[in-house]
Order: structure tokens, then sequence, then C-alpha cells
């Protein structure tokens, strides 16, 4: 598995929120929905995202912007343009009085805003649940990265224009398919970027050392490693090992692979039926109580609290 395929295995919509907004300026929409990941593709138009902390963006037709919650931000048409629309979590919509928007917007399927062509249109799509994005992808994220139209190019984009507004018969599982696509199209692209910051231990597979030692352990989590053993593979010394590794990684080595560990666990107590022990088993722990251990010290929850609210 290759560094990159490790991070963008993770993203897994479910009834994810979907939706047209077309808009006439000026206008303005508060989002405080507490969501961990919510992509903007501009259709048409143009549009501003203001983050109440860090850089505004401009986007232009074809640009993409992916926020990181659960911070909040606006989307508008300028800087300036005063909010009349507030999104919380679970999609709800609401006048910036707190008072519900009691479905004025709705403009038909998945369709919402001024006019079915007004000036800006944008396709959205938001996940829901922390549990749909994998952690490690989350926290290899910035708050909020854009790409604008010349940067990508994605064939998704008219398939989704279209399918967002289809109403069929297991609508919500393609659209759920597209936007994990869309998401991982352009990750994919972002990454590539040179002022992209990926994490450190993605930058660090490509030291001589370093890099083979992460791959051995991404790829063989259940192998009951050393620092030792590791050292042996890369033909250095355990202390040049852990110097290096904690260096250039950030952690040390056991400390990475226990995090590695209980990441592919959380993975398959939210993916698979698969019982906590074989879990445990899979990911390198001799038994489900040892891996509940490890993963409430963690996760703060116990492996089946995770998967019953992932679920």
């Amino acid at each position: 598995m290759d560094a990159l395929t490790g991070l963008l295995e993770g993203p897994r919509a479910r009834g994810a929120f979907m939706i047209r907004a077309c808009f006439d300026p000026p206008w303005a929409v508060r989002v405080e929905d507490e969501a961990p990941l919510t992509v903007m593709l501009v259709a048409r138009g143009e549009a501003w995202i203001l983050p109440d902390r860090g850089e505004r963006l401009r986007l232009g037709p074809g640009d993409l912007a992916v926020a990181r919650g659960p911070d909040p931000y606006t989307c508008a048409d300028a800087p300036g343009t005063a909010p009349r629309a507030l999104i919380l979590p679970g999609g709800e919509c609401h006048h910036p009085d707190g008072l519900p928007l009691n479905g004025v917007m709705d403009l038909g399927v998945r369709t919402w805003g001024d006019r079915p062509d007004g000036g800006t249109v944008m396709l959205i799509g938001t996940y829901r649940m922390r549990g749909e994005i994998g952690g490690r992808l989350l926290d290899a994220l910035p708050p909020l990265l854009s790409l604008t139209a010349d940067m990508w190019d994605c064939p998704l984009t008219p398939l989704l224009a279209e399918e967002v507004v289809r109403d069929a018969p297991g609508q919500e599982v393609v659209l759920d398919r597209l936007l994990d696509l869309l998401v991982i199209a352009a990750l994919r692209a972002w990454f590539a970027r040179p002022e992209a910051e990926p994490p450190a231990w993605y930058r660090a597979r490509a030291d001589p050392v370093v890099g083979p030692v992460l791959r051995l352990l991404q790829d063989e989590p259940a192998h009951p490693w050393t620092v030792a053993a590791l050292a042996a593979k890369a033909g250095v010394s355990r202390a040049a090992l852990a110097r290096r590794f904690t260096e250039l990684v950030g952690e040390p080595p056991m400390t990475y692979l226990t995090g590695w560990r209980l990441a592919l666990a959380a993975d398959r107590l939210r993916d698979t039926d698969d019982t906590i022990g074989a879990i445990a088993r899979r990911v390198g722990y001799g038994s489900a109580f040892a891996l509940s251990t490890a993963f409430k010290r963690t996760y703060g929850v116990s492996p089946q609290e995770w998967r019953t609210r992932a679920a």
C-alpha cells in the first residue's frame, strides 16, 4: 500500500448531505453544522469562503474548496455580505436569528436558494459524521484548502451536477459514492501540489532509513514488531532508528505503530461486521480486551460504542 492510498482509502459517506445551491447576489450563508468535511464545487459564478479564523478564499467557475470541520465559516458573494441563512448540524436551515426557514428556499430535489438558474451555482457535499472520514486523513488536512480549475480536471463534476438533482431508487448510495470519488480525486490533486503540507510520516517515507520502516509497519501491522527488529531490517542501530524516526515522523516507532493499529481497527469497526476479537488479531492485539483498553484510551469510547455511533 502506498502512502497516498493509505490516506485516501478512508472516505465512506453514508447518507451524505448533498445539495445544489443557487443564488443571486447579494447572498451569504453561515455554516455552523460542525461537519467533519465539506466539499464545495462552483459550477457557475463565484463565491467567497470566509472562515472565522484563517485566510478567506475566493472561488471561480470550476474551483473547489474542502473545509475541515468543526469550525464555522460563511459562504457569500462578497466578504461584506450579511448572512441570511444559518446551517446547523443535521442540515437544518434557520434564519440568522435562529427561527426555522421552513423550506422557503427549497427549489426542488436537492436544490436550494433563490432560483434554479441563479447567477451562482454550487454543488455541496457534506460528510455528517467524523467516522465517515479516516482520522489520519482529517489530521493531514488544513482547515480550508482549494483547487482552482487549472489545477485539476475532474470528469466527475458534470456527472455529480446531473445526479445531485435526480430522484431515483438508490440515489443516496449513488451520491455517496460520487462524493467519495470527488474527495479522493481532489485530495490526490492537492497532495501533488508543492504548497501542500502532508503529515510528517507521509514526507518521511522518502527517507532511506525511515521510509522502509514505515512501509513495514503499515503493510504488516499485526506483526510483533520491536524497535530492535525494525532496526535490523533498516540496517541501523536501535538508537539510530529511534532517533531518526522520531525526528522525521514526530513520534517514536512504537507510538506510531499503536496509532496505526488503532486507526485500522476503527475503520474495520465501521466498515465490517467482524468481531472485536477478530479485529484485534488482525491489527496486532492479542485479545479483544487488549484492543478495547488501548482503543478507549485513545478514542475515549469502547470499540462497541465506536461501532454503534458509526452505524
